[in-house]
């Protein structure tokens, strides 16, 4: 790609610059299968009302082959005692696998009404595929990874950058499937988070979806998206409460704890729909499970018992490399400010086990901690290795919480921690691969980021069959930063990221 970036100063134009979907009207698809496809639609905007009639079509090659109908009666609340907002979820069955759909969302507007146009009205489009059957040799079985959404400076950007490349990037690089690992908001940011008002707290967190799901709806609308949450779609350092800052000492008041935290879990469950544990194969190449390693924390446990051993259960019984996709890394250091996975010491330890039991190379998708990074190390005694792909911002805070970017760390050098070490278990030395890095922009004092920050981006992760193996291939895409002449986001490695798995 060309070295040519064209990046606004003026956040006052970003609105000229960059196009972004106004509509108050969302669709957006969730889980997809080689043979069916949940799209969820509606709106988290308080000013529409629901529409008496609607219906959703699913379109192959120009021509409708299934539909959906929505009566008014159908819509359902995302969030318990807000009446205003509204969705529904379809799923479409008896699909082909490995296919290309689209989806047409519509409300019907009846005479009695008295307003124009009169009779079946589009709203929203959607695109997704279908899983294939296996990783091919032809072409790349690709994701999408991101996480750390801050909506105050994006102005669309992140949405445009991935629906450039999902419709005019190569086929080795366009998304057919995207995971967000956390941080889709930031419901903790602000002076009103000191509100003790019920009402308050849940209008404020279904506006603050309203906004990032409209600025998100080009990632949203285009291939299957899975969401998991992490600690800012509830609060920092959720569910625990002994935070100083000064924004969140509400939460020491039980009331308040309890009805934000009822409403950002009904967010979490019926607008992002995060599984607690869910796995999918692409045949008998590759196995992906999906952890929601935050919602459900306990002082001990990151995973309450059965959902944990479902996890362990997908690790020890792989039988070809396995990808686990968790909100926090696993390669990480003791962090004595806030909690990380290595807080909850006997699940992460009986987690190494179960990842290593195999032989099977693990991958870890994941976010959070506002850098991107590549590492690897062996992990077990079997010859497995572990590779943990990190892509984090999408878009980061600003102005007085401009402080809260990094740049990519590259510790801890052992691996895992001594005190976390599985009988039998040597430590191994970590590979850090700053090529594959994603690099950083200076910050300027009294601008909106005041330290050097990671540059936003998301990452593709594709998977693909060269000569008999597995070959996974990684690269970061720069958000802010596009070819003036095809508009794609432009690459920030040099060249793409590529191991064997198999």
């Amino acid at each position: 790609m060309t070295a040519h970036t064209q990046e606004s100063s003026n956040s006052n134009n970003v609105m000229q610059n960059y196009n972004t979907d106004t509509s108050k009207w969302a669709i957006a698809v969730h889980r997809v299968t080689t043979t069916s496809a949940e799209v969820w639609v509606g709106t988290l905007f308080t000013t529409l009302i629901k529409p008496k009639h609607a219906r959703v079509h699913l379109i192959e090659d120009g021509k409708i082959v299934q539909t959906k109908y929505i009566q008014k009666s159908n819509w359902k609340r995302p969030f318990s005692f807000t009446k205003k907002r509204f969705f529904s979820l379809q799923t479409f069955d008896n699909l082909k696998p490995n296919t290309c759909y689209s989806v047409r969302f519509e409300r019907y507007i009846a005479p009695d009404e008295q307003t124009l146009p009169i009779g079946w009205v589009p709203l929203r489009n959607a695109y997704l595929s279908t899983l294939p059957e296996q990783i091919s040799e032809q072409s790349s079985f690709t994701v999408g990874l991101a996480s750390c959404f801050y909506p105050h400076r994006d102005g669309g950007r992140a949405a445009e950058a991935y629906q450039a490349l999902y419709e005019r990037g190569h086929k080795d690089i366009k998304p057919d499937i995207t995971f967000l690992t956390g941080d889709q908001v930031y419901l903790d940011i602000g002076f009103d988070s000191l509100s003790r008002d019920p009402d308050e707290i849940r209008q404020r967190i279904g506006s603050d979806y309203a906004e990032n799901w409209q600025l998100l709806g080009g990632i949203l609308n285009r291939g299957g998206t899975w969401m998991l949450p992490d600690d800012h779609e509830y609060w920092n350092d959720y569910p625990f409460h002994d935070s100083l800052i000064p924004q969140l000492l509400a939460l020491k008041l039980q009331s308040v704890r309890e009805h934000w935290t009822r409403a950002s879990k009904d967010a979490v469950k019926n607008i992002q729909r995060s599984p607690k544990v869910e796995t999918f194969n692409i045949g008998n190449d590759l196995s992906f499970c999906l952890a929601d390693l935050r919602s459900y924390r306990s002082k001990r446990n990151f995973l309450p018992p059965t959902a944990f051993k479902q996890l362990i259960n997908w690790a020890e019984s792989l039988t070809s490399p396995g990808v686990l996709v968790i909100p926090q890394p696993l390669i990480v250091n003791v962090n004595n400010t806030e909690r990380n996975l290595l807080s909850f010491n006997a699940q992460y330890k009986q987690l190494l086990e179960a990842l290593g039991s195999t032989g099977n190379n693990i991958v870890i998708l994941s976010g959070d901690v506002h850098y991107g990074r590549i590492a690897s190390c062996p992990i077990g005694d079997n010859g497995a290795t572990l590779t943990e792909v990190i892509s984090s911002p999408m878009s980061n805070l600003t102005y007085l919480n401009g402080i809260a970017t990094a740049k990519p760390e590259f510790t801890p050098e052992q691996f895992p921690h001594s005190d976390s070490l599985p009988k039998g278990w040597q430590q191994q030395t970590v590979s850090y691969y700053q090529d594959f890095s994603v690099s950083t922009k200076k910050g300027f004092l009294f601008s909106p980021y005041p330290k050097e920050r990671t540059r936003e981006h998301f990452m593709t992760v594709g998977f693909k069959k060269v000569n008999g193996k597995l070959q996974m291939t990684v690269n970061a895409w720069r958000i802010r930063e596009h070819d003036p002449d095809t508009y794609l986001p432009n690459s920030d490695f040099g060249k793409a990221y590529r191991v064997l798995l198999s």
